[in-house]
This record gives structure tokens, sequence and C-alpha cells, in this order.
């Protein structure tokens, strides 16, 4: 039986998609309390209730809101007593355009917003809550790292600027025990990517999938272990990396 989180909490934004579901049951299935954000309260509260495990809550939250983000994780500590993990899994391209010509001052600001700014307002929150032994993950992309076929360029500069964010907090709060890493995927085909990623010509997606030493796509579950690594115990002297989950997509010096 797994027990790596137990009389552990864990909070996952954008916790009523796919990778978060899938990620909430790992944490669940390892005995942790799993309280999952996401802007869509019905769908946050449909997928803490398909967890098995331990305890479960879904909690309503538009991250790029600071004070929102506040109250949620006051809200999430008075409930589960304690917060001890941070995953900040909201974010993405949000159905902004891939194409320069195509992106605007609008497109920007949201993908900015969610994903950097909700990073910070998340990460500030859960360490008021948080003792010696709590983590943070956040999550980048290979498309910070690296261009990307399929995302434009304000979802690269912001997972870029993630990255540049977990190092500089894993820097200020090491002395008080806690870590913060960062995962970054490759190309998972959510329902969003698959479509624009089927809506390319066939050499292209030929090139996508032949860049893959692994010569595959990833399965959701494959993102979920490294992340329950980071926050785990077996990761104790781990602070300040960014863990590439690409299937050699990407391999940095």
């Amino acid at each position: 039986m797994d027990s790596r989180f137990a009389g552990q909490v864990v909070v996952i934004t954008g916790g009523a998609g796919g990778i978060g579901r899938s990620l909430g049951a790992g944490f669940a299935a390892a005995g942790a309390s799993v309280a999952l954000v996401d802007v869509d309260l019905a769908a946050a509260r449909s997928a803490a209730e398909g967890l098995a495990g331990g305890r479960a809550t879904g909690h309503a939250c538009d991250v790029a809101d600071g004070a929102a983000v506040d109250r949620t994780f006051e809200e999430i500590a008075a409930e589960h007593g304690r917060i001890d993990h941070l995953v900040t899994l909201a974010g993405g391209s949000l159905g902004t355009p891939p194409t320069l010509e195509d992106i605007t001052e609008a497109d920007l600001s949201l993908v900015l917003d969610v994903n950097v700014k909700g990073t910070f307002h998340c990460a500030k929150a859960a360490l008021n809550h948080m003792t010696p032994g709590g983590s943070i993950v956040t999550v980048s992309s290979i498309g910070g790292r690296q261009p990307s076929p399929v995302t434009g360029v304000p979802y690269a500069a912001a997972k870029a600027a993630v990255s540049g964010l977990t190092r500089k907090l894993a820097k200020e709060v090491g002395a008080r025990g806690i870590r913060v890493n960062s995962v970054a995927p490759g190309l998972f085909l959510t329902d969003r990517l698959a479509a624009r990623y089927a809506a390319m010509p066939e050499e292209e997606r030929a090139e996508v999938l032949g860049a893959i030493a692994l010569a595959r796509f990833p399965e959701l579950a494959e993102l979920v272990e490294p992340i329950l690594f980071l926050c785990s115990s077996a990761s104790s002297y781990i602070t300040g990396v960014t863990l590439d989950v690409n299937g050699g997509r990407y391999m940095p010096l």
C-alpha cells in the first residue's frame, strides 16, 4: 500500500482538467487529502468526488485574481487543517492563437496572467500555510525551453518565466525547509492540443513525432509519478530544478 502522503494535504490548481484529475488520483492513492482548484466549480467538485482514497474537495478560483487566490487558500487550510504541497497546473495557451500575426494584446495578457501571475499568487498563498517539509511543483513546458510547433510566443514567454520564478522562489524559501521545483512536460495531447496537432500537415506531424527519442507521445500517468516524486521525501535534497518530461525531445546540457 502506497502511503507516501498519508496525513498530508495537496492543493492542485487546474485540478478539473485531464492531468489534474490523474494527478489528484495519484496523490489520493498515496494517502493524501486533495484540494482541487479550478475556475469551474462544478467540474472541480465532480473531479473531487471521483477520487478514491484520501479526502478530496473542489474549489472555484481564478488564479489570476490574487485576492480570490488568498481567500481560496484560506478556505482550504481551514477545511483541511493544513497545506503541505502545491502543484500549479492551471495555465496553458488557453485557446489563444499560435501564429504571431493573430495574437492580440488580450491574448498576451490572458496567457501571462494565468500562467505567471497565477503561479505566483498560488505559491505565495500556499506558503502562508506551509511548514518545513512542504513543497511546491510549478508547471513549465518544453515550449518554454525551445520553440514549439503548436503554441505561440505568449505561451513560450510565460513558461520560461515560470522556470525563472521557480528558481528564485526555491532560493527564497529554502532555509524554511520548503522545496520548489518545476516540471516541463513535452507534448501531452490534451483535447485542445490534439486538435491543433491533427490540423497540421502530415509532414509536420511526422516531424514532431520524429523529434521525440522515444518515438511516441506520453500518457497522462507519465507526468503524475515525476510530480509525486518531486513532492515526496525521496527528493528531499532537490530544489530549484526543472525536470524535463518529454521523451527525449529536448535534452538540455
